[in-house]
């Protein structure tokens, strides 16, 4: 059948590839709510099983009760992230009056520009603003409904990631034997690499998250505290998580960090030290930081990498923007080991000259490529 397929004209596989390609991206969209929560949980069970492993082989607890165990032990550690940031928000919330003021004052000094600048007077502005605002008023009671409805679908969205995370974690040998039994004989070896390799290769890219954001949350409050800016806490826990999304995560925390400084502090040089300090940091992390804690785990290129964080964000918006790196990272273990698929495996890869290198030293002992 391979053989049929290769000898087809070039316009004809192409079309094959472009309808495949269709059919599965408007399956994945329609099929969010289903698949969203089950990567994440299938994510968060490599993560745990190490953990669930030691509880059930060395503590000889049930396996159920082993699982059961490394998820409440997940949810301890992520409750105590948010109550931590939860605080640090209530405090946030009794600045809000200097935020207002600080409002105020910014708007009129904008007024004034606008007119000295645009020579459009200072009622024509608050025209605008008014018919601006009743527009928005107007359509409020359709803002709550979608935030309501927003907030019960993230609350049923983290009850069944973690329900699924138990049941990998239950069920991961039945599991193992499907994905090995639903391929051919001579496949099986292959499959139990490819599936060691997803497993080596996921969970130590998401301890080597967890130590980036760590250390960037770590460095940034420190930072912050030092130079006496308020809620330095908040700020460098904010910069930490969002530091999970490539690239586009260090800019909403640059915007966010630089608001709340703006309405808490009375001195403008402390807003251009926010600004100042997380550029830095930024530099730090993509060219040190990251490649030596993530880099060496998953290499993908930074061209895919945006790519994939920009189509994730399309397809499922914020969810699909953590998931779009170790989704590429599977695929390109996949694509490393099938023969018909390697020259995808390449233009998900690293620099050339770390394939060649890499290349050269497996070559004499004809080994697969490895991650």
């Amino acid at each position: 059948m391979d053989i049929k397929f290769a000898q087809k004209p070039f316009y004809v596989k192409t079309m094959c590839v472009l309808v495949s390609l269709i059919a599965v991206g408007y399956l994945v969209i329609i099929a969010k709510e289903i698949l969203s929560p089950l990567i994440f949980s299938c994510l968060f069970s490599i993560l745990l099983l190490p953990m669930a492993s030691f509880f059930e082989y060395r503590l000889k607890l049930p396996r159920s009760a082993a699982s059961m165990l490394s998820v409440i032990l997940m949810l301890a550690a992520i409750g105590l992230v948010l109550y931590v940031i939860g605080s640090q928000l209530t405090d946030l919330a009794n600045d809000w009056p200097q935020f207002r003021a600080q409002l105020n004052i910014t708007g009129q000094n904008l007024q004034k520009w606008i007119d000295n600048r645009f020579h459009i007077d200072a009622a024509k502005q608050l025209n605008y603003v008014h018919s601006a605002t009743s527009k928005a008023l107007a359509s409020s009671t359709t803002v709550v409904g979608a935030t309501v409805l927003s907030l019960s679908s993230i609350l049923l969205f983290l009850v069944f990631t973690f329900i699924y995370t138990f049941f990998f974690l239950l069920y991961r040998t039945l599991i193992m034997k499907f994905l090995v039994s639903v391929f051919l004989e001579e496949n099986k070896k292959m499959v139990y690499d490819i599936i060691e390799q997803v497993q080596y290769i996921i969970r130590k890219y998401i301890i080597g998250l967890l130590i980036e954001m760590a250390i960037v949350a770590t460095v940034v409050s420190i930072v912050f505290w030092f130079l006496g800016i308020k809620y330095a806490i908040l700020l460098g826990l904010i910069t930490g998580i969002l530091n999970i999304i490539p690239y586009i995560g260090i800019f909403v925390a640059l915007i966010l960090s630089t608001l709340i400084t703006f309405a808490t502090a009375t001195i403008l040089s402390k807003v251009i030290l926010v600004i100042v300090t997380l550029i830095i940091v930024h530099l730090i992390d993509s060219n040190v930081i990251l490649p030596l804690v993530v880099g060496s785990k998953v290499r993908i290129n930074a061209l895919i990498t945006v790519l994939g964080v920009i189509i994730g964000e399309m397809v499922w918006g914020i969810s699909g923007m953590f998931l779009s790196i170790p989704v590429i990272a599977v695929l390109k273990i996949i694509f490393d080991r099938v023969e018909s698929m390697k020259p995808w495996g390449i233009i998900l890869g690293d620099e050339e000259k770390k394939q060649n290198r890499l290349a050269k030293k497996l070559s004499p002992k004809k080994k697969l490529v490895t991650e």
